[in-house]
């Protein structure tokens, strides 16, 4: 899935420089769950899918309660200008699928949704992927 980035890539750029694990880094911590997504980008289409992000979908994602950890495009390719990974965190995998609904239900986001497609749709696939910190993971 992570084909020319790397999960140790991802991992590290997660981790960045917020220095050593401790056990009391997991404390309260220990139902979140974080969830790598992937946007295959159509086409021509990345600039568009970006902009999408940066101009609402972050914001949105705020309101529902989906907490941004960091978004990367890839250097190299097969994936570079066609691709956008990012990463959220969820208090529980409950709560990701409750909140997951209101955004989709977002009035605003539809109509975000289908401006940013007025020329054409700008993903051909998303993947997710749910994961738990380890108990030796760098606090974040």
């Amino acid at each position: 899935m992570l084909k020319g980035i790397g999960a140790g890539a991802v991992a590290s750029a997660v981790a960045g420089s917020q220095g050593m694990a401790q056990s009391t880094a997991m404390a309260g911590e220990d139902s979140a769950v974080f969830e790598l997504r992937e946007y295959h980008a159509l086409p021509g289409k990345l600039d568009d899918l970006l902009a999408r992000f940066r101009d609402h979908t972050d914001a949105l994602f705020k309101r529902h309660g989906l907490q941004s950890i960091a978004y990367w495009t890839p250097l190299d390719e097969p994936l570079k200008g066609k691709t956008l990974f990012y990463i959220l965190k969820h208090p529980s995998r409950e709560a990701a699928v409750a909140n997951w609904a209101a955004f989709h239900d977002d009035p605003e986001w539809k109509q975000v949704s289908a401006a940013s497609e007025a020329n054409g749709k700008l993903v051909e696939k998303i993947e997710s992927t749910y994961m738990k910190r380890t108990d030796f993971s760098p606090k974040l």
